[in-house]
Formats: structure tokens, C-alpha cells, sequence
């Protein structure tokens, strides 16, 4: 092998730089963890949740702190644009149990969790990208009735 068909150290260089990139690139991904809960007087326990503007993924962790079942008191947390929140809950009130009272596929639900009973969690990480900073964004609980009074706002950025 001849010197000129050895990679140059300025080739080296820029390879292992484009080899290493990769990882740094997630290294910009920020995941921000909020919690909220809900109990059996159709109440959650946050108004509103707030994640940065430089949070890239949110996971978001529902607990019941009630007692009682899915089918009788069931929650779940469903984040839609605030103009989209009534239209949804009434859309989910007929989707039943088995599909967490949300329509499936509804194109207006930003992120959702599943529907729990008491002394149950469960958790959505989802993407920020679906979400303008400032936006004007409600989570609610699809529960039939429930978002009457389990509703807030969620702040991003």
C-alpha cells in the first residue's frame, strides 16, 4: 500500500467527527416528566401542567389515587387544542371502555393515556413536535361526564 492510498489525517478526522455525531445529535432530545392524578370525586389534583419550550418529548404519568374501578370511575388524560375539548369528550363519551372513551384515531388528540381505576398508573410520552410554544392547549379526562370538572390548562413553552 502506497502512502497516497492511506486516508489522510484530515479524513480521519472528519470520519470518526461523522461516526461520533450520531449519538450527539440525541443529545439534544430533552424528555420533561410531569405527573398529575385523579381521584374519586371526578377531581384531578393540577389545574394546570407546564412543560419547557425546549422539552422535545413529554412523558406525562397518571395515577389514580381512588379506589374505585375503570368501569364505574374510570380516568384517563387527553390533551387536544382547547377549541377541540368539548367536541372530543362528547366524540369519546360513546367509545366505551375498551377504547379509553377516545374515538380511535381522532386526528384532534395531541397524546392520551389509557383509562385507569383506583390505585392504577400509566404514562404517554409523545412528541412536543405536534405543539406550538404559547399554544392554547386543555387535558381532560373522556371519562363520560368526567371533563365537566377534571379539565386544565397545559402550557408549552
Amino acid at each position: 500500500m502506497s502512502l497516497k492510498q492511506l486516508p489522510t489525517l484530515t479524513t480521519l478526522a472528519l470520519l470518526l467527527a461523522a461516526l461520533g455525531s450520531g449519538p450527539a445529535a440525541h443529545a439534544a432530545d430533552k424528555l420533561c416528566k410531569l405527573s398529575i392524578s385523579g381521584n374519586d370525586l371526578m377531581q384531578y389534583d393540577k389545574k394546570e401542567l407546564t412543560a419547557a419550550g425546549d422539552c422535545t418529548q413529554i412523558e406525562l404519568t397518571l395515577t389514580h389515587t381512588g379506589k374505585l374501578p375503570a368501569a364505574a370511575m374510570g380516568h384517563n388524560w387527553v390533551l387536544v387544542k382547547s377549541a377541540d375539548a368539548t367536541a372530543v369528550a362528547n366524540a369519546g363519551a360513546s367509545a366505551g371502555l375498551s377504547n379509553s372513551y377516545q374515538q380511535p384515531g381522532d386526528p384532534r388528540v395531541i397524546a392520551s393515556t389509557k383509562t385507569i381505576g383506583g390505585g392504577e398508573s400509566t404514562s404517554v410520552t409523545f412528541s412536543t413536535s405536534k405543539l406550538q410554544k404559547g399554544g392554547d392547549y386543555t387535558y381532560l379526562c373522556t371519562f363520560p361526564g368526567h371533563n365537566a370538572l377534571m379539565k386544565g390548562t397545559f402550557h408549552f413553552g
